[in-house]
């Protein structure tokens, strides 16, 4: 399990499973973003929060929500709009542990472009 948080520690999460890679994707929001995510499915993943602790920004056609901290700032993760409780969302692993961080392989996802793996 990886455990992380926001800077202020308003919004916390618990990635209950082995994060095997994580994805530095260059669209237009995550490369804004600066985040690096790692996948799970909703129920994969804990969120210990208080209601209204993030804003949601729905990107494009309104399929992806991207949260941040409403206090800090910090984006936090996305999820899937179609399947909010059991569909593929990401957490920022740039908000846990640096060491357990640095055990996450990355990779370049061109997210921009063809949609695949460019490493």
């Amino acid at each position: 399990m990886i455990q992380g948080s926001c800077h202020c520690g308003a919004v916390r999460f618990d990635y209950q499973r082995t994060a095997e890679t994580a994805a530095s994707c260059n669209c237009s929001i995550c490369r804004r973003l600066g985040a690096t995510w790692i996948y799970a499915n909703a129920d994969q993943i804990t969120f210990h929060m208080a209601e209204g602790a993030t804003h949601r920004y729905l990107r494009g056609e309104e399929n992806i929500g991207f949260h941040s901290c409403t206090t800090c700032g910090c984006p936090t993760h996305w999820e899937n709009m179609a399947e909010p409780e059991t569909g593929p969302m990401a957490v920022n692993l740039n908000l846990c542990d640096p060491e357990e961080a640095a055990k996450v392989p990355v990779r370049r996802f061109d997210g921009a472009d063809s949609w695949s793996f460019i490493d």
